[in-house]
């Protein structure tokens, strides 16, 4: 195993971009704190029903005087509730965050397709049903620490990798100009920035670094390119007056930076 494995997508663009791998580590954290918020829920669940139950018993009681088959049957539907709440949570996180769970946002991770683009209900679904197996004497771990893609079952079967979102690219290795560093934190008060991907903010950061080495011409026109992307996905009418595509996007980048996930 590898610490710090990197993992390279290329994107429509031709531009090649390069994240580093969750790691067994980040995803343990993040496991952890998804089960207890998913603890909490089952056991709210459990009171609720064990409540439910007996109102039901006493009702089925006092009309039929025969509850003997009814407890079969609510704990047939127990276990499949359960079990639905247990596999839904996983789903329903990572398909509406984009790959990520409230786990998986504290310890700043997320899972995405093998090309990089995010997962939708079909890879979550099946990522969360092959996790009880995963989890079976370590299976998934084990496959995670000795795999170079550090997959486990569900990730091999969804076709998905676990990445880290922050990059380690320090902002002071790109030049920022005093206006993009006095507009990033406006962009936070008035916009979300969650649409925007890990592999969007790496485009965003490309440009930056090679914008230099760039002709005039092809500069301009891709910064405008970028900008109006970047604006379509924040759902942004207009930049504020007397900022250009360059300074915005450099605000982006150090706005991205700052954002929690």
């Amino acid at each position: 195993m590898s610490f710090f494995n990197r993992i390279t997508f290329q994107t429509p663009e031709s531009v090649e971009l390069e994240f580093s791998l969750a790691g067994i580590g980040n995803r343990a954290l993040a496991l952890i704190i998804d089960y207890l918020l998913l603890g909490l829920t089952l056991f709210g669940f459990f009171i609720a029903w064990t409540f439910l139950s007996i109102q039901l018993f006493d009702f089925i009681d006092k009309i039929f005087a025969n509850s003997q088959n009814l407890g079969l049957w609510l704990l047939a539907i127990f276990f499949i509730a359960t079990f639905s709440i247990y596999a839904g949570y996983f789903v329903l996180f990572e398909t509406i965050w984009r790959g990520q769970t409230p786990g998986k946002r504290f310890a700043k991770i997320r899972v995405v397709r093998d090309d990089g683009r995010p997962i939708g209900l079909q890879q979550a679904t099946l990522r969360s049903l092959l996790r009880p197996f995963d989890e079976s004497l370590f299976i998934g771990a084990f496959l995670i620490m000795f795999s170079r893609r550090e997959k486990r079952l569900g990730d091999l079967a969804a076709g998905t990798i676990v990445i880290q979102t922050q990059t380690s690219t320090a902002s002071a290795t790109l030049k920022i100009s005093e206006q993009a560093r006095s507009l990033y934190g406006y962009l936070l008060q008035i916009t979300d920035l969650s649409p925007l991907l890990p592999d969007d903010f790496a485009i965003i950061r490309e440009y930056l670094q090679r914008r230099g080495a760039m002709a005039l011409k092809a500069r301009t026109a891709l910064a405008l390119q970028l900008t109006q992307q970047v604006q379509a996905i924040l759902d942004l009418e207009k930049l504020p007056e007397n900022v250009s595509p360059d300074v915005f996007l450099e605000a982006i980048y150090l706005a991205y930076q700052q954002k929690e996930f």
